[in-house]
């Protein structure tokens, strides 16, 4: 469909969902394209699509874009989601970064084959480095940045969730966030894509392991 947003990657969370969950919260539909096999990745590569040999593939307003924080800034920047001016942009970026490297450690975690070490050390940087930052603002403002939502408070959304389906309780002792978190479920888009039908993924399974190892052709992971 033309000027349709197009998503190229597996059916499975990765580095996709937070750009799934920027655009949802933007109002913008998207259609997917999932990788199943080899030859639909060494398509991508001959037709040039994927400048570092990477997915997400995002096509949109024409373009072909690939690295996350590419694509995400440009989708913020795009939808009014990237503060009013340099200054805001700066501190969402700062906040948005830092919820990547934490929610990527959590990504990792099928890939690898006793996880129970890197869950410990996930659930110990979460409550020492990552949450007391944002209760700290959240207990101050309402959003993350300049009193209005942002990208930043998008995917702090995505990262709580993705938290406690591993810890259930991690948020106790963090009302600001666990408060934040309640008044986003509220807004429509949010709510709908957390209810049942919606194309935001579950949580991986062998099956996206699976897929993932067989179309980038590797046997082993290497730190598995």
């Amino acid at each position: 469909m033309a000027g349709r947003v197009v998503l190229h990657y597996f059916n499975g969370r990765g580095k996709m969902e937070s750009i799934r969950w920027l655009l949802t919260v933007a109002g913008v539909e998207f259609d997917e394209v999932f990788l199943t096999t080899r030859d639909q990745y060494l398509k991508l590569l001959s037709d040039g699509d994927l400048m570092f040999q990477q997915v997400p593939l995002v096509e949109i307003d024409g373009m072909k874009l690939i690295q996350t924080k590419a694509i995400l800034n440009y989708i913020a920047e795009k939808h009014n989601l990237h503060g009013k001016n340099d200054k805001d942009r700066v501190k969402i970026n700062m906040y948005a970064e830092g919820l990547q490297d934490l929610m990527e450690m959590i990504m990792m975690l099928p890939f690898i084959k006793d996880p129970k070490a890197k869950l410990e050390e996930i659930e110990t940087k979460a409550k020492a480095r990552y949450l007391p930052v944002f209760e700290k603002v959240l207990g101050e403002t309402v959003y993350l940045v300049g009193g209005k939502m942002s990208m930043a408070d998008v995917l702090l959304m995505e990262c709580t969730l993705m938290l406690e389906e591993k810890f259930v309780a991690i948020l106790k002792d963090f009302g600001n966030v666990k408060a934040f978190q309640g008044r986003m479920t509220e807004f429509p888009a949010i709510k709908s894509f957390l209810g049942p039908g919606s194309k935001r993924k579950q949580q991986p399974d062998d099956k996206y392991v699976e897929t993932v190892m067989e179309v980038f052709d590797i046997k082993k992971m290497p730190f598995l």
